[in-house]
C-alpha cells in the first residue's frame, strides 16, 4: 500500500526562517534600523507565555528587535488600547501582535482594531480581512499563510483545483478559503452546518481541515491522491493518565489515500511563528516605501 508524501513544516519553517534572516540585513542597510515586532501579552496564561517567549526568541534569531510589553491580568480595557495606540506612533516597531484570548473582562474586537492596519502582523483587523477578501497587498493571518506556502511547494500552482476548506473562523477558515480563491483555485467551504461532508471531501483535490474536532476526516473520505492539510490540534486522552496530540484529520487512515499529508505535530504549527516573522518583514519593507522582499 503506498504511502502519502508527509508534508515537514517544520523543515519548511526552518528554512523560511534562514531565508527572512538572510533578508534582514539588506533591509537593515537600506533602511537604517532592523525590523521590529511587539507582543503585548495581557495576564499570564500559561500556554501564552510559552507561546510569547518562542516569538521573541526566533524574533531575535531572525536579527530583528523584539518588544514584549506584559500587562496585568486586571488591565482595563482603555490601558491596553492605549498601549496598542502607542505601539502604533512608534517608527521602530513595524508589527504589533496582541496575544490572545485576552482576560475575559476585555472585549478583543476594539483592542485588534486599534491596531495599525499596516503593523497588523496577526491579520485579524477588518481592514486586513478587507484587503485579502479584495485581492489587494496585505498583511494576511499567519497561519493560513503558512498553509499556502505549504500547498505551493507541494502542488506548485493551485489553480483549478477542486479545495474543501473545512471550518469558518476568521483566524483559519475565512482567510485560507480566500487566499485558495485569490490563487484561482475552486473553493467549498464547508462548517458544522454542511450536510454530507463526507462527499464534498472526496470531490476535493485540496482538503484543508481547521475546524477543531479530533480525527473529524476519515481517510474512505478522501480523494486517491489528495493534499491534506490539517490544521487541528487536539489534545486526546491516551490512556494510562497521559494525552496526545491529533488532528482533524484521522492521519493512520489518511495517509494511505492522500498525495501528501501534513502531520500532526509538526506539519502546520511550525508556520505560525516564521510567518509572523515574514510579515514583520513585509510591513517593514512596505513601511520603509521599499519593494516586498523575496521570502
Amino acid at each position: 500500500m503506498s504511502q502519502a508524501q508527509i508534508i515537514d513544516g517544520k523543515a519548511f519553517a526552518e528554512g523560511l526562517r534562514a531565508r527572512i534572516a538572510a533578508a534582514v540585513p539588506e533591509f537593515a542597510a537600506a533602511a537604517g534600523r532592523v525590523p521590529g515586532l511587539a507582543v503585548v501579552l495581557v495576564g499570564d496564561d500559561a500556554a501564552s507565555q510559552i507561546y510569547v517567549r518562542n516569538k521573541g526568541k526566533q524574533t531575535i534569531e531572525a536579527g530583528m528587535n523584539s518588544v514584549e510589553i506584559r500587562l496585568p491580568a486586571n488591565a482595563t480595557q482603555a490601558e491596553v488600547e492605549a498601549v496598542v495606540v502607542s505601539l502604533n506612533a512608534d517608527p521602530a516597531i513595524d508589527g504589533i501582535l496582541v496575544q490572545l484570548p485576552l482576560p475575559k473582562h476585555l472585549n478583543e474586537a476594539p483592542v485588534i482594531n486599534a491596531i495599525d492596519p499596516d503593523k497588523d502582523v496577526d491579520g485579524l483587523h477588518p481592514v486586513s480581512a478587507g484587503r485579502l477578501v479584495a485581492g489587494l497587498p496585505g498583511l494576511v493571518p499567519c497561519t493560513p499563510m503558512g498553509c499556502m506556502l505549504l500547498l505551493r511547494d507541494v502542488l506548485g500552482d493551485v489553480g483549478g483545483a477542486e479545495a474543501l476548506v473545512i471550518g469558518r473562523s476568521r483566524l483559519v477558515g475565512k482567510p485560507i478559503a480566500a487566499l485558495l480563491t485569490n490563487a484561482n483555485a475552486t473553493v467549498t467551504l464547508a462548517h458544522s452546518r454542511t450536510h454530507e461532508l463526507s462527499a464534498h471531501v472526496h470531490r476535493a483535490d485540496i482538503v484543508v481541515a481547521a475546524v477543531g474536532v479530533p480525527e473529524l476526516v476519515r481517510g474512505a473520505w478522501i480523494k486517491h491522491g489528495a493534499t491534506v492539510i490539517d490544521v487541528g490540534m487536539n489534545r486526546i486522552d491516551a490512556g494510562g493518565g497521559k494525552t496526545r496530540l491529533v488532528g482533524d484529520v484521522a492521519f493512520a487512515e489518511a495517509v494511505t489515500v492522500a498525495g501528501a499529508i501534513t502531520p500532526v505535530p509538526g506539519g502546520v504549527g511550525p508556520m505560525t511563528i516564521a510567518c509572523l516573522l515574514r510579515n514583520t518583514l513585509v510591513a517593514a519593507h512596505a513601511r520603509a516605501g521599499l519593494a516586498p522582499p523575496s521570502v
